[in-house]
């Protein structure tokens, strides 16, 4: 997703414009820096002053783009929330509604999206928990977008398939649970045990996991 547009670029001057591109930059450029210290200090131990040095711009500037801390972790949690369900969107729209196509999704979360923004992962995973009720609205607003997600995929799937859950929760309890499993296997693995370098291993074995899981259900709980 580009960085946010403060006006319309078309409504400016070619100066205009060289400088809105400016502030887009530095806007951009001040939500890496911030991504990064909350990753590694923590979110509740970097100040805005630490981001404005990392950011190599004065603590005004941030002020200027952001209203306060919590309001650059919020921007980060929907640029965040949008390059992981792109990375899980693309992988399974390249195999078509399949179960191909829903078992490379799974895989591209821990090994593209895990093992490229591990950042990201921080931010998304144990960052964001547990602070505001705005931040954890957000937090909790991504997660059901993600889990819509699932659950039209595997709607895809069974159409593709010929097939129809009898339960009328049935789709969403599943795309609930691999939500929570997929969540949960990453927080382990990533930051309990460090096992970060293993991670692609641990999520073919969740994958494995889950699709075997969602097989037997189909066949269990669905009619032709």
């Amino acid at each position: 997703m580009p960085a946010k547009k403060l006006i319309k670029e078309e409504n400016l001057s070619k100066s205009a414009q060289r400088r809105q591109r400016e502030r887009e930059h530095r806007y951009q450029t001040i939500l890496t820096a911030a991504e990064k210290l909350f990753a590694t200090e923590g979110y509740h131990k970097s100040s805005m002053e630490q981001i404005a040095n990392a950011s190599e711009v004065s603590v005004g500037a941030v002020y200027f783009y952001f209203k306060n801390k919590e309001d650059l972790i919020i921007q980060l949690l929907d640029e965040i929330g949008y390059v992981l369900r792109s990375t899980l969107g693309n992988a399974f729209k390249k195999h078509g509604p399949t179960m191909e196509g829903f078992k490379q999704a799974g895989y591209a979360f821990f090994e593209d999206f895990c093992v490229n923004y591990p950042e990201k992962c921080a931010i998304i995973f144990r960052e964001s928990v547990g602070n505001s009720p705005e931040l954890e609205g957000r937090r909790k607003k991504l997660f059901e977008k993600c889990t819509g997600d699932v659950r039209s995929a595997l709607l895809s799937v069974c159409e593709n398939q010929g097939l129809k859950f009898k339960g009328q929760y049935s789709a969403e309890v599943i795309a609930v649970s691999i939500m929570g499993i997929y969540e949960r296997v990453a927080y382990q693995y990533l930051f309990w045990q460090d096992a970060s370098n293993d991670i692609r291993l641990i999520g073919r074995d969740a994958v494995g996991f889950i699709t075997g899981g969602v097989n037997y259900l189909l066949n269990e709980i669905s009619c032709t």
